[in-house]
């Protein structure tokens, strides 16, 4: 992996060391071809055609994810080093994307009237296109990523360019083939293979008018301020630290089995995995033990193995940088209760505990197979740790109490709160945070919303 430049295009499968294909970069030519075949999608095929028909083709889309379904889990657990059963699930959430689009749309997009407080004649919201927007996405979830961004957008009219990291030229193909294979017309969705500094200059091109960003603070805070001085909008999703708050419960061991799931999701590479587990005092010594022993027995394997739960981590610099957060979180005072150690991409499932306010780890995120555990007295305490993060993304609450769900789960400052459950995730949830972990809202309803013009028609006769 050393010899790959950051700004190549290749898979280096993360299980194995192998380099497959480079892919080449965009040339100067190539990105204004990108951008004029979008602007003429814009023009001639988005204005003219109708939310059904746009519908039709987005279907067709979702059908070619599940006709592909094999081929496409392949590519990522190739790429990335997705567990096999895992990559299946993400083909087939993100059809299912797509199809809630398919499905919707019409409905999302209608006209919506507006009573007059005086006056003659009618007021209406009618929803429309913006033009082409701009998409970066992340390398953790090739496919799910692109469906909650191009699904919406497409369906409403806005033509997609799609730049995905450098590790996933495969699946960004395969994803471009499969939208012009569902009927999508030249220049609706294409891929680009672009260095950042190629991409500020398409931001800021005329022809884009919004970008989406998923990926490191670092990444959207570049993104949103070449954006910004370009007067264009920008939906992020960015880091996340989400608390996992166990107050009470009926079963301990179902706690535990929820916690362990809701932080080996993607072999711990999710934004809104849950990496910081808040226990009641009450519980937490029967919760560590457990909790510690159910982590450490998940050993990492071959991700192309039938009952994967935890593959690799996604390369070696992921797998250098989590090295030296561990170890520097030992250094400044935390225990180490289990795990710490790798080999070569595979790192083991690990718990920390005794993290204090001046531990980088205590406002740090472990974008991997890594869990610190937090003793509290009380559900005041619960709530002020919860919220002592920079990031605001997403949060998980266990308790038998549903006066002190709802009350807790106001007081928690985050974009999204899941009770009593995780891995609740559906088409029709919205998902985005808060604080560092960026803004705007994807999936549901609201994920149609943000690239919108929401004209006023005001008529009086």
């Amino acid at each position: 992996m050393s010899g790959v430049s950051l700004s190549t295009y290749v898979v280096v499968n993360p299980a194995t060391g192998e380099q497959g294909e480079e892919f080449p970069l965009v040339t100067e030519d190539g990105i204004e071809t990108a951008l004029q075949s979008l602007d003429n999608a814009y023009r001639t095929w988005s204005k003219p055609s109708t939310v059904a028909e746009r519908a039709a083709l987005m279907r067709r889309a979702a059908e070619l994810h599940r006709e592909r379904r094999e081929e496409l889990a392949q590519i990522i657990t190739r790429e990335m080093g997705k567990p096999m059963e895992q990559s299946y699930g993400e083909v087939d959430f993100s059809a299912d994307i797509l199809q809630y689009y398919a499905d919707n749309a019409e409905n999302f997009l209608k006209d919506a009237p507006i009573e007059l407080l005086g006056g003659e004649g009618t007021a209406l919201i009618r929803r429309s296109a913006i033009g082409p927007l701009l998409g970066i996405m992340p390398w953790n979830f090739p496919y799910y990523q692109v469906a909650r961004f191009a699904g919406p957008n497409l369906v409403l009219g806005n033509p997609i360019l799609l730049k995905h990291a450098g590790q996933c030229p495969e699946s960004a193909t395969a994803l471009e083939q499969i939208f012009a294979d569902a009927g999508f017309p030249q220049g609706a969705y294409v891929n680009i293979f672009a260095t950042n500094e190629q991409i500020a200059d398409i931001i800021a091109d005329d022809r884009i008018h919004g970008v989406s960003l998923t990926g490191s603070e670092r990444a959207g805070a570049a993104v949103a301020e070449i954006a910004g001085r370009n007067l264009k909008k920008v939906v992020l999703e960015l880091g996340g630290s989400d608390p996992f708050i166990l107050l009470s419960t009926d079963s301990v061991d179902e706690a535990v089995e929820a916690a362990v799931a809701a932080r080996l999701d993607n072999s711990g590479q999710a934004c809104n995995g849950a990496k910081r587990m808040i226990v009641i005092d009450s519980l937490y010594d029967e919760f560590a033990e457990k909790f510690t022993a159910a982590m450490t027995s998940v050993a990492p394997v071959d991700p192309t193995k039938d009952d994967a739960e935890l593959g690799p981590l996604s390369s070696a610099p992921a797998t250098k940088n989590l090295a030296e957060q561990v170890e520097r979180a030992v250094a400044q005072g935390a225990q180490l209760l289990g795990g710490g150690g790798h080999d070569g991409n595979f790192f083991e499932s690990t718990v920390l505990a005794g993290i204090t306010p001046d531990n980088d780890a205590y406002t740090e995120e472990f974008f991997g197979p890594v869990a610190a555990l937090y003793k509290v007295s009380s559900e005041e305490e619960a709530i002020e740790l919860a919220n002592a993060t920079p990031f605001g993304l997403g949060s998980y609450l266990f308790t038998t109490d549903q006066e002190q769900a709802q009350r807790v789960a106001d007081a928690i400052e985050a974009g999204m709160v899941y009770i009593n459950g995780v891995g609740l995730d559906s088409p029709e949830l919205p998902f985005g945070g808060v604080k560092r972990s960026g803004f705007g809202r994807e999936l549901g309803s609201l994920g149609i919303e943000e690239f919108v013009n929401k004209k006023l028609i005001r008529q009086v006769k």
